[in-house]
């Protein structure tokens, strides 16, 4: 069975974050366009292709924050929660 796309709230929640934060994620680019679809205004993600794209991301990441100031983002995070690190 093909896993299904979920819907952003779904990602979120995958990786303890914030709504906005994963809305971020794609206007930056960081979830690329493959790991999800996009009808109207409504985004479907399926889960474990953006694990493996954030997965192969860059640890740090210059994003500009909204005084247009750049700023460091640190992406780290255990894709699989019941795995110790």
């Amino acid at each position: 069975m093909e896993e299904p796309f979920v819907p952003i709230e779904d990602l979120a929640k995958h990786f303890t974050v914030s709504i906005s934060t994963a809305r971020a994620w794609v206007r930056q680019g960081l979830i690329p366009k493959e790991t999800y679809v996009k009808v109207g205004s409504t985004y479907r993600f399926k889960v474990s292709k953006v694990v493996a794209a954030l997965s192969n991301a860059p640890k740090e990441v210059v994003v500009a924050d909204t005084h247009n100031e750049p700023v460091q983002l640190e992406i780290d995070f255990n894709p699989d929660p019941d795995q110790d690190i």
